[in-house]
Parts: structure tokens; C-alpha cells; sequence
């Protein structure tokens, strides 16, 4: 299984599109290999889920993510884990041996005011229907 983790520097972006990269993992048998660190081409909709699918990607996971971004990656047999934090190392091997935990998205979509930890100061259109706040 290959697994996409949204990456701002060496920790988890708070969302999956507007991140800098994504590190991709094998992930089998409980642990991880074969790391690699890709650029983000771009945030479209639509294109993120395909981009990643044609990669081989199973999974991604991410501090954030709109349910129209879920639904496209669900479109293409794609998980999405959202609500994570910490080093992107340690997330995905926490992935890996079955005990990352998930939670409710970073990002505020459709929301005024965000009241996720990152308490948003501003917000940014996406093009794609919904705004997500940014520190």
C-alpha cells in the first residue's frame, strides 16, 4: 500500500492542497519504506485525487481536508485520514503499525469562524467551492 502525507517542512500540513510537498510511503507488514518527497503540482479541483491516484497512492492523510475533497479521493478508492499532527516520519509509522489516530478536519471549509486549534487568521479561497483558513 502506498500512503501521500500532506508535508509543510518535516511536520503534517494543515491541508492536504495547499501544502508545499507530500512524502509518500510503501507502507507493508507494519512498517515503512521507500520514502519520497514530491512536490505539490497544484490545488484544482479534481486534480489532486486523480494526480495522486495515477501514483499508486491508497491513503493520504493530512491536518485538513473539505468533504468535497473526501469525496473525490473516496471516487478514486483513496482514504483520507485527516485531523493529524506531528512529524511526518512518526505519522506514517504510526500508520503503519495501526495506531495513527484521526480526528475531525484542521480546516474550517464553509465555516465563518474556524474553531479547530489553529484558530485561522484569515481565510483563502480555493476556487472549488469552499474556504479554508490559513495561519
Amino acid at each position: 500500500m502506498k500512503i501521500a502525507v500532506a508535508t509543510e517542512g518535516s511536520a503534517v500540513a494543515p491541508h492536504f492542497g495547499r501544502c508545499p510537498e507530500y512524502t509518500l510511503y510503501n507502507v507493508k507488514d507494519g512498517s515503512v519504506s521507500d520514502k519520497t518527497v514530491i512536490p505539490n503540482p497544484g490545488h484544482e479541483p479534481g486534480f489532486l485525487p486523480e494526480y495522486l491516484s495515477k501514483l499508486g497512492v491508497s491513503c493520504i492523510i493530512a491536518g485538513g481536508m473539505g468533504m468535497r475533497a473526501k469525496n473525490l479521493f473516496a471516487e478514486k478508492n483513496i482514504q483520507t485520514v485527516v485531523g493529524v499532527t506531528g512529524l511526518v516520519d512518526e505519522v506514517a509509522k504510526a500508520f503503519a503499525a495501526g495506531t495513527l489516530k484521526g480526528g475531525e478536519s484542521l480546516c474550517e471549509h464553509g465555516q465563518t469562524e474556524p474553531q479547530r486549534s489553529h484558530n485561522c487568521e484569515h481565510h483563502e479561497d480555493h476556487g472549488d467551492g469552499h474556504e479554508c483558513g490559513k495561519k
